[in-house]
């Protein structure tokens, strides 16, 4: 064993993807560089994230697809490395030799009903099982995410743990300015996320569509996201929406810090979330939440938030009437959630990775 920890990770996600993965991957990272360990890190990836790291941190670039990509990972990690988180991937870890800790964010792969991506449930479905078996710790990111990893892989339970999520730092941005430059010049409901069945955009237009006139005269909901899949079946009741429905799509972190900020209301009805980022950058900012009873979003909003049954488009319109008519409430909701927001750190979630990544290199 070497007499120092070396901690590859998987980082690709840092520059290649904008939110989601990325967004956990690039706090991580940056959380990671600002404690004291003694160690060093090799980065490996395709392509370098320009954050700020410091002199324990070394790139090291792959230039390879997928599953090619993670065979030369794996391989260089066992020679350089002393353990090694996958935080993109199950499969890599097919190929670890040494100590390797897998980051499960959902189970949403073995749920029909939250209507995964196809391909990518094909690869996980395929890869999931040695990976479980084969990991040393498997860090989940809520508690529900461990009890359904669980439940789908018994053997999980001796080495499953969860550690959970936290808010990024909003920017320091003219939020007015910012939302005006996204087009919003009124009042607006804000729903963020992937365009993907699972996030359940048909249904709270549906019950946008049912407040009444008055409520929906001075305000826009605004959906933001990017295109993700069934873009025909999410897309539909958007095209057949009236003009106080708009699609924002992908916008920058400034501007939804922004968003977060001035929304009068935060809507996130979704059908199954492994942790449910949104909700909380939308707590953080001060924002009232109207989120779903389900899965791990009760774990997050705690008694700071509003909640609905996400298949139920009238208890949907009834909360979101209820709150657009009562301001006090949405203050009061509004204080409870930016309050329960600083219970989650990334300071937080990095101390507990570093510390099973730590506890795998001492077995």
């Amino acid at each position: 064993m070497s007499d120092r920890l070396v901690i590859g990770i998987d980082a690709r996600a840092a520059a290649e993807v904008p939110a989601g993965r990325g967004r956990y991957v690039r706090e991580l990272l940056a959380a990671l560089a600002r404690r004291d360990d003694v160690c060093r890190y090799l980065l490996y990836a395709r392509s370098r994230w320009d954050g700020a790291l410091d002199e324990r941190f070394d790139w090291r670039l792959i230039d390879a697809r997928d599953p090619v990509w993670h065979l030369r990972a794996a391989l260089a990690a066992n020679r350089e490395a002393t353990v090694f988180l996958s935080t993109n991937s199950y499969l890599t870890a097919w190929f670890t030799r040494i100590p390797c800790a897998v980051v499960v964010y959902d189970l949403i792969t073995f749920k029909p009903e939250a209507r995964p991506q196809k391909r990518a449930a094909l690869i996980e479905k395929a890869t999931a099982r040695l990976a479980v078996h084969r990991a040393g710790a498997l860090l989940c990111i809520s508690e529900w995410t461990r009890a359904d990893l669980v439940q789908r892989f018994p053997a999980a339970a001796r080495k499953a743990v969860a550690i959970p999520l936290a808010a990024s730092e909003p920017p320091d941005v003219d939020a007015e300015a910012a939302v005006a430059a996204v087009g919003l010049d009124r009042a607006y409901v804000l729903a963020v996320g992937t365009l993907e069945p699972r996030k359940n955009l048909g249904r709270l237009v549906a019950a946008w569509s049912m407040l009444p006139g008055e409520l929906r005269a001075s305000r826009t909901l605004a959906l933001v996201g990017p295109k993700g899949w069934e873009l025909d079946e999410v897309l539909g009741p958007l095209k057949a929406a009236e003009d106080d429905v708009r699609l924002l799509g992908f916008v920058s972190e400034e501007e939804l810090a922004a968003l977060y900020a001035r929304c009068e209301l935060f809507a996130y009805p979704s059908l199954y979330e492994g942790f449910g980022l949104p909700v909380l950058e939308a707590m953080q900012a001060g924002a009232a939440v109207v989120t779903s009873r389900t899965s791990s979003l009760p774990e997050v909003g705690g008694d700071a938030v509003a909640y609905v049954d996400p298949l139920d488009v009238r208890d949907i319109a009834a909360a979101l009437e209820r709150l657009l008519r009562d301001p006090d409430e949405r203050e009061r909701l509004g204080r409870a959630a930016a309050e329960r927001a600083h219970r989650f750190s990334w300071g937080e979630t990095a101390r507990m990775t570093y510390e099973k990544l730590a506890g795998l290199w001492l077995v």
